[in-house]
């Protein structure tokens, strides 16, 4: 399981989210997947995505997830925010 957290209009998927609360879900994840994998699984299209952070790194798409992970999915509406900010790891 990773824990996923939701931002901006995201939030909107995770069950039961106050309107102050965070917004976090659990996903499964095997082996070998990529952040592209629980993107989709959660129903996101990774086009209206604009940045993404694994364990407070800012990463791309197909970045590999383990078990324990914990990923942030800020869409694209927010793509300004931290940008010149954090250097990407692929």
């Amino acid at each position: 399981m990773i824990e996923v957290h939701l931002y901006g209009r995201f939030r909107q998927l995770a069950p039961n989210t106050a309107t102050l609360g965070e917004a976090i879900v659990s996903v499964p994840v095997d082996e070998g997947e990529t952040i592209e994998t629980v993107v989709r699984r959660l129903g996101i299209d990774p086009n209206e995505i604009s940045h993404l952070f694994l364990n407070a790194e800012y990463s791309g798409i197909h970045r590999r997830v383990n078990s324990g992970d914990r990923l942030g999915i800020f869409p694209r509406e927010m793509g300004l925010l931290y940008r010149q900010y954090f250097p990407k790891i692929e």
